[in-house]
């Protein structure tokens, strides 16, 4: 079925011959007046509506602006017995997409209709391709250039307007939480709000009270009553970040919240409804969280209806200098500084590099070069990265290149932070506990 028509006019010999005409190609329903018009307003939007002006109880233009209003991406094709080049001026400013004065041929009614449903569709696709630019990169060009980032859109863009949960993956850095508010963006809950918490930044006693919401004397410090985190993102979208993080018992709780629809307080009597997307994220691998005991497997299939995995920036080159244009267009304008681009030789080190700490460290690399260049341009020595491509002399030849590189890369912050671990998983892009996890891994003495 191409579309959906909806036929308002109060002859009932035009719907019948309308109806006839467009109801194989087409889903068709039909009002006689603008009262019925306006009842149907609470139903499932048309592609298209044909609009005859003179109806019993009001003038079909005065309708135009409220079908307008109430289905936006709704085309309007106007239909009278009495054209008039004013009338068809005026219905055009009104909205409508065409003017058609009867009685008309078929075959060029049909026409039109497709055409309006093609011009609906390639709109909400501009719509839609405006909200990923604008979510992305605030207005600028789009920012992805790979085929994997291209594709990764292309299925939130096809996702997001459902309810069904999803789950992102990927390593720190990547790009979890703007996937986040992209999908948020995207969806049909974009008027309300996105909720988003860090599983791992709570301690276990605090995490369930935020989550849930907590009445007053329900544990030491519980002062006043608490709304939690599901009812405040209540008809929008709850973004639950590094969910593999979240302590085991916690996790069947929420289990439990996502099975039922309904979330109870802690120390609370009465459970409320919840209505709210769930998108979640991890940097671990699901199947290694499941196997090392860090996440519920039947949370996993609970929150995993769609997956999204984001390759690590080494893995799509395409995407870095898109990347790093637009941060350095919006750290030269909060820096109020005219830089205008990079050297070759900037370029060169930023596209070598295998950035362990993967978007969030380039971001960091570029404002730290935004500050620090002296001139219009950042060039290759504005920049603390350098091409690394080798194992380093000494390393275990057991460790992979992008293991050694990863290695280099952290020793060599450690370096430049005297040893502060802090302020190195900082400049690295990373969280202070991956950083630790690292050290550990490849036996790097501090």
């Amino acid at each position: 079925m191409k579309g959906s028509i909806l036929i308002v006019d109060d002859e009932a010999d035009m719907r019948d011959l309308l109806t006839e005409v467009l109801k194989g190609p087409y889903g068709v329903d039909s009002a006689d007046t603008g009262a019925t018009l306006k009842q149907k307003f609470s139903g499932a939007q048309p592609d298209v509506v044909l609009l005859d002006l003179k109806l019993p109880d009001v003038d079909g233009l005065e309708l135009l602006p409220l079908i307008k209003k109430t289905w936006a991406g709704t085309e309007v094709i106007v239909l009278t017995g009495n054209a008039t080049f004013d009338a068809a001026i005026n219905a055009t400013k009104a909205g409508a997409y065409h003017f058609l004065t009867k009685p008309f041929e078929t075959q060029g009614l049909m026409v039109t209709v497709d055409r309006a449903i093609e011009h609906r569709r390639q709109s909400e696709e501009n719509s839609s391709l405006h909200k990923v630019v604008s979510v992305l990169s605030g207005g600028a060009s789009p920012v992805f250039a790979s085929s994997q980032m291209k594709d990764v859109v292309r299925t939130i863009q096809r996702v997001a307007p459902s309810d069904v949960p999803i789950l992102v993956t990927g390593e720190s850095g990547t790009g979890k939480e703007v996937m986040a508010d992209l999908i948020h963006a995207m969806s049909n809950r974009s008027k309300n709000r996105i909720i988003k918490i860090n599983c791992a930044a709570l301690p276990r006693e605090l995490i369930e009270s935020e989550l849930f919401g907590s009445v007053k004397g329900a544990y030491t410090g519980a002062h006043t009553d608490r709304e939690g985190l599901f009812r405040q993102a209540e008809g929008g979208t709850l973004f639950l970040d590094e969910i593999s993080e979240m302590p085991i018992d916690t996790q069947s709780k929420l289990l439990r919240v996502l099975q039922d629809q309904e979330v109870r307080p802690i120390g609370g009597k009465v459970s409320y409804k919840t209505n709210c997307r769930i998108v979640a994220a991890t940097n671990r691998p699901p199947a290694d969280a499941i196997k090392d005991g860090k996440m519920r497997e039947d949370l996993f299939y609970r929150i995993s209806a769609i997956t999204v995995h984001l390759p690590p920036l080494r893995e799509r080159r395409d995407d870095i200098m898109p990347v790093a244009n637009v941060f350095l267009k919006r750290f030269s304008a909060q820096a109020n500084r005219t830089i205008t681009g990079f050297t070759a030789s900037a370029v060169e080190r930023l596209t070598g590099f295998d950035w362990p700490g993967n978007i969030r460290q380039l971001q960091n690399e570029v404002q730290r070069a935004v500050l620090l260049c002296e001139g219009h341009t950042v060039d290759g020595p504005d920049l603390s990265i350098t091409n690394v491509r080798a194992t380093p002399e000494g390393q275990d030849t057991n460790f992979t290149l992008l293991e050694g590189v990863e290695r280099n890369a952290i020793m060599t912050m450690l370096k430049e932070t005297g040893g502060n671990k802090l302020e190195a998983a900082k400049r690295l892009g990373i969280g202070r506990q991956t950083l630790y996890n690292k050290i550990k891994a490849y036996g790097i003495e501090v």
